[in-house]
């Protein structure tokens, strides 16, 4: 369920919906919010912002409601894999044929929004730290991510968090190599 929900490319249908523009032919080819928002404007780009982090909390929250904090463990591996699984369904969506899914960033975001508060606000003010300075989405999203399982790993100290956190770290800043490529080309588009 985590998966299916995850793969719903909401950046590509809400832009096609409303401006007849596949987000896959415009821009950097994303259908995540940042291109959603080049593309089709900041509203349609803070909804897709905002579809895309409910559905990485939505499935981990239902988790920890069938697997209480009570089962212990149980609780912990359900909420890293349910994560996991809606985060994959945005990377390789099987609605899109597993191809041309998002960077991940704002389902990883929603995810850890229920596992770690603490560690998201964390993650996200070196997002927002790192994005001013830069004034470039993309570093911002990369230094977040990497942020992500060092504030887990002291926050919660919970090694299967600390993992789920860690993968998804790693699968962010892979697929932003197209970005680190720009980036060092100078060619990375700005925010403002």
């Amino acid at each position: 369920m985590a998966y299916l929900l995850g793969a719903i490319p909401f950046g590509l249908l809400l832009v096609k919906w409303f401006k007849s523009v596949d987000l896959r032919q415009t821009g950097s080819g994303n259908i995540g919010a940042t291109n959603a928002g080049r593309a089709g404007g900041w509203p349609l780009g803070l909804f897709t912002l905002l579809f895309d982090v409910l559905k990485g909390a939505m499935p981990v929250y239902l988790a920890g409601i069938i697997f209480p904090a009570s089962t212990g463990t149980t609780h912990f591996l359900a909420l890293a894999l349910t994560a996991v699984g809606a985060f994959c369904g945005h990377l390789f969506p099987v609605y899109l044929k597993f191809k041309t899914g998002g960077k991940g960033v704002a389902a990883a975001a929603g995810s850890f929004a229920v596992i770690s508060p603490v560690s998201l606000i964390i993650s996200l003010t070196v997002f927002i730290i790192c994005a001013a300075l830069s004034n470039r989405v993309s570093p911002g999203s990369i230094a977040a991510a990497v942020s992500l399982p060092v504030a887990v790993f002291f926050i919660e100290q919970i090694w299967v968090l600390v993992g789920c956190a860690a993968f998804i770290a790693l699968m962010v800043i892979i697929r932003h190599r197209d970005n680190i490529q720009r980036l060092c080309a100078g060619t990375e588009p700005t925010i403002r």
